[in-house]
């Protein structure tokens, strides 16, 4: 009932603003304390002709009452419940289908907010006015949209004709405090012994891919782990909408693809831009996310003297990813034998880590597998991590960590050149 009557009162208040003359020259300041007055104006009346309203209004906590203000502040002048929910640094995830239906991810968990905007038309507007902020467009003739923040969450918005059930938008944000490896640790994403192990194949300058689903933490687990990088590299990092906050690098190139529109015709692709950093003379490359004919290049990359570069990729396990990067070759290059292409992917892929969202929500690395090389058709994979549930794991709940698995490392030439002599023990023939 409370929720019902939140939604109708920033209604009535908004309309009763709405009415009052020469409002779109308020200052700030003075819509506030338009909307105190309003407020007022409505318990008043309340109190004489609605008592279920007036109760409503009487048991209103100090920060419901205030949530209440904003909310039509917001709703005549801003974003409405848009920016209320911006607003929240506990929400990472937003998803909005149409005007009356509205998810977040907030804590870990996706749940349905009760809040909706008033109809399609409310919807649009302030979905208009939000893109608008960005220097962007989306109407009819343009009904996608992607775009960022300047907190550097990732924004894509439909439209229709394309949206069948009015405008969509989706946000992805990002915490201000970047991701690292303590705090993957702290959540049992990895184990001390698997985290030792990463750094040094960082260090060691080993081509790395990421993969998993979506939503499982491939770019912030690429995150934490780039905090491994000796500070004095120069590291290039491309992506579609920047996302990875590398802090402890200076010599650092952020580099970002840009859309076509309708005021530049010219388009800038990952593929562009990976081909211009390689004239940038870097030590490392990283690509956010590889998803298409630029995995040849990045390859190319890795093979051609810029080892240690990093990845992410879209699959399911490390096989999967193997099976990704040769479609994506694929994509752009038809007439490439499958076999040299398999034969560039096990040269220049050293290490693939395997990420899952499971069935309560956490975020887990699942296994991380050594390339090994290229045999009778095959990519080699040599599991070096897998992820093992223990006896406490119920249906709701997953307890279990990384565990080494029995089998050896058995390329040793990066590890050697850079130092690090801990795995020589464990050198087998392959």
């Amino acid at each position: 009932m409370a929720k019902q009557y939140f939604m109708e009162e920033v209604t009535a208040l908004k309309q009763a603003i709405q009415e009052a003359s020469r409002i779109r020259d308020y200052s700030g300041e003075e819509m506030e304390m338009l909307v105190g007055q309003k407020l007022s104006e409505r318990i008043d009346w309340a109190k004489e002709h609605d008592e279920d309203l007036y109760w409503y209004y009487q048991n209103l906590s100090f920060k419901e009452k205030n949530t209440l203000r904003y909310t039509i502040t917001e709703s005549v002048e801003g974003l409405g419940i848009l920016g209320k929910i911006i607003m929240d640094p506990d929400i990472t995830e937003v998803m909005i289908n149409g005007y009356d239906t509205i998810f977040v991810e907030k804590n870990g968990q996706l749940m349905r907010l009760e809040e909706r905007f008033e109809n399609n038309e409310d919807l649009t507007r302030i979905v208009q006015r939000f893109v608008s902020s960005m220097d962007r467009t989306v109407d009819a003739s343009n009904p996608i949209v992607d775009a960022r923040l300047e907190d550097g969450s990732r924004v894509h918005v439909a439209f229709p004709p394309v949206a069948l059930n009015g405008a969509t938008v989706t946000i992805r944000r990002f915490s201000k405090n970047p991701m690292t490896v303590e705090k993957l640790l702290e959540y049992r994403s990895i184990t001390p012994e698997a985290a030792e192990f990463l750094e040094k194949l960082v260090v060691s300058r080993h081509n790395i891919f990421v993969c998993g689903g979506t939503g499982s933490g491939k770019t912030t687990f690429l995150n934490a782990i780039s905090n491994f990088i000796p500070a004095w590299e120069r590291v290039i990092t491309i992506e579609d909408s920047a996302e990875l906050q590398i802090k402890n690098i200076p010599n650092l190139v952020r580099m970002e693809t840009k859309k076509a529109n309708s005021r530049e015709a010219t388009e800038i692709t990952i593929r562009d831009l990976i081909k211009a950093s390689l004239r940038m003379r870097p030590d490392r490359i990283i690509v956010g996310e590889v998803r298409g004919e630029e995995a040849l290049d990045m390859l190319q990359a890795m093979n051609t003297g810029h080892d240690g570069s990093l990845s992410t990729g879209h699959a399911n396990s490390a096989e999967g990813m193997l099976s990704r990067l040769e479609t994506m070759v694929l994509t752009g290059s038809a007439d490439l034998p499958l076999e040299a292409i398999r034969q560039q992917i096990a040269s220049a892929v050293d290490i693939i880590i395997h990420l899952s969202r499971l069935r309560d929500f956490s975020r887990k690395c699942m296994e991380i597998t050594e390339v090994t090389g290229y045999r009778d058709g095959k990519i080699l994979l040599n599991p070096i991590y897998r992820f093992r549930e223990d006896e406490h794991s119920t249906l709701k709940k997953v307890s279990g960590q990384l565990f080494r698995t029995e089998n050896k490392i058995q390329n040793m030439d990066k590890f050697v050149m850079s130092g690090i002599y801990d795995y020589l023990d464990e050198k087998t023939d392959v």
